[in-house]
């Protein structure tokens, strides 16, 4: 049976949409609540902004907020099919 989860995705030129955050084998990161996506968004900023601070990264692109979250599907063997109907699985 499958269940409702949350992923973080970013576009990407090549591939579009793709999920940003993978977990265990390689397999889209999925989150059960909204709220805990957004805390792992802002967790991504909070750190680029840490790298701004250290002059490790420049302003802009501490500012930048690329990542976005989208509901998903999520079927048994863990990969999952957003709203739009791409199947995600592990990469190779």
């Amino acid at each position: 049976m499958n269940r409702l989860g949350f992923c973080i995705f970013i576009n990407t030129v090549c591939e579009g949409a793709v999920p940003s955050v993978r977990g265990g084998e390689d397999m889209p990161c999925v989150f059960d609540a909204k709220v805990e996506t957004q805390r792992e968004i802002a967790d991504f900023v909070m750190t680029r902004l840490h790298e701004f601070m250290d002059g490790e990264r420049d302003f802009e692109d501490a500012m930048t907020v690329e990542e976005y979250i989208m509901e998903v599907d999520v079927l048994p063997d863990g990969s999952i099919v957003d709203e739009r109907g791409n199947h995600f699985q592990a990469t190779p």
